[in-house]
C-alpha cells in the first residue's frame, strides 16, 4: 500500500529524519567517549534503536508502511543494561556531562515528535510518530534512571 504524503507531513518526516540522523551519530559518538562500560552500553544499545526510527521515517518518505518492530529489541531487552553496579561513573564529569546533553536532546526530539502528531493528517504517519515518541520517552527514562542512580541526578 502506498502512503501519500502531504506537503506537511513530508517537511515533518525530513525534520525528523534529521533529528534521527543526529541522535544515531551522537549517541555513537558518546558511546565512544563515555567512560563506564555500563554507559558505553546503554549508549550503544540507544543508538540502535535511533537508527531504527531513522528507517521508519525513511519508510514512511517512501511512500511505505513502515515496519515498527526494532529487530534488535528481544537481543536489546535480553542484554539489560545494568545500571547499578558500576561505581566508576559516579562523580565522573565527563559522564554526566554526556548523560546531560543526551536527556536535553530526548527532550527535545520527544516534543517535536509530539508536534508531528498534531500535524499529520494520515493515520500511517500519525501511528509511527507515536511509536517513535513512546520510545523517545522510554530513552529519556533510561538516561534518567541511569543519572539518577549514578549520582548525576538528584531528585531530592
Amino acid at each position: 500500500m502506498q502512503i501519500n504524503l502531504s506537503q506537511k507531513e513530508r517537511m515533518i518526516l525530513e525534520d525528523g529524519k534529521h533529528q534521527e540522523d543526529v541522535c544515531v551519530k551522537k549517541y555513537q559518538s558518546f558511546a565512544t567517549q563515555a567512560k563506564d562500560p555500563n554507559l558505553k552500553q546503554l549508549l550503544n544499545k540507544l543508538a540502535s534503536e535511533e537508527q531504527h526510527h531513522y528507517n521508519i521515517i525513511n519508510e514512511l518518505l517512501q511512500g511505505k508502511k513502515p515496519n515498527l518492530t526494532h529487530t534488535n529489541q528481544t537481543m536489546n531487552n535480553q542484554q539489560a543494561v545494568n545500571t547499578n553496579s558500576s561505581s566508576m561513573s559516579f562523580n565522573n564529569p565527563e559522564d554526566a556531562l554526556l548523560c546531560s546533553d543526551l536527556l536535553a536532546t530526548e527532550k527535545y526530539v520527544s516534543g517535536f515528535y509530539d508536534t508531528g502528531v498534531f500535524e499529520s493528517a494520515n493515520k500511517d504517519v500519525r501511528e509511527a510518530l507515536q511509536h517513535i515518541q513512546k520510545e523517545e520517552q522510554k530513552h529519556g527514562e533510561e538516561l534518567f534512571n541511569y543519572m539518577n542512580t549514578h549520582g548525576m541526578y538528584d531528585v531530592k
